[in-house]
């Protein structure tokens, strides 16, 4: 024990971050690089989300206005594409590559089957309506610049939870994509809605709230008598 309180710092030490680090993630000068990243992932994210939602694709390609599939809510079926999608995955678990399947579906893992099996197929009707506004939500989000590292971070969660169920390309490329929007969210939304919103939260262009703390700190304390 005395060997632990001999080396507890006395006192808080910040690192400083790299300077190439500070300049990629924290400087203004790089928000447009990350304005262009946003606004494709986001766009990713909305069309894939409202494909889910009206069964059309709404890809800016030769498939845009057709229909690719059933809504995946709000219809007599909610749930069913998602059931259908998740027991492919269980059936095919641990399979790499799965014969028969496209090349981008390696099935999913032994103990995440297990958890799409007893968890997502009996819920897949309130399981499907989280993942096509999940991914609306991330789509706006990154778009308009609006918390862009708390959208990022739950686009990151949902590429996470595709690729373990066996859809590997081209989540593989979102995730890396979207891990280094979360280290820029300081700057990625800072030709949006961020750029007004995070400073009246106090971070990170304006300290208000540190200055806020700063200035009550050096408030003279009244005298008791």
């Amino acid at each position: 024990m005395g060997v632990f309180s001999a080396n507890k710092p006395k006192i808080a030490t910040q690192i400083p971050e790299p300077p190439i680090a500070r300049f990629l993630f924290a400087d203004t000068r790089m928000a447009w690089f990350w304005l262009i990243v946003r606004l494709y992932i986001g766009y990713e994210w909305l069309t894939a989300g409202l494909d889910k939602l009206t069964g059309y694709s709404f890809t800016f390609d030769s498939s845009f206005g057709k229909l690719v599939g059933k809504p995946w809510v709000f219809s007599g079926h909610d749930g069913a594409a998602l059931k259908a999608f998740a027991n492919m995955a269980i059936a095919h678990g641990g399979a790499h590559p799965v014969l028969g399947m496209p090349d981008w579906f390696v099935g999913a893992p032994g103990w995440y089957a297990s958890f799409l099996q007893s968890i997502v197929v009996p819920n897949a009707e309130v399981f499907a309506y989280l993942v096509a506004f999940g991914e609306i939500l991330v789509g706006l989000g990154l778009i308009f610049g609006c918390f862009t590292g708390i959208a990022a971070f739950f686009g990151l969660f949902l590429s996470i939870n595709f690729m373990l169920s066996g859809v590997v390309d081209p989540n593989l490329v979102t995730c890396a994509e979207t891990l280094f929007l979360i280290l820029a969210w300081r700057i990625a939304g800072y030709y949006g809605v961020d750029r007004w919103l995070l400073p009246r939260l106090g971070t990170p262009w304006t300290g208000s709230l540190t200055r806020k703390k700063t200035v009550q700190a050096l408030k003279p304390t009244p005298a008791i008598r």
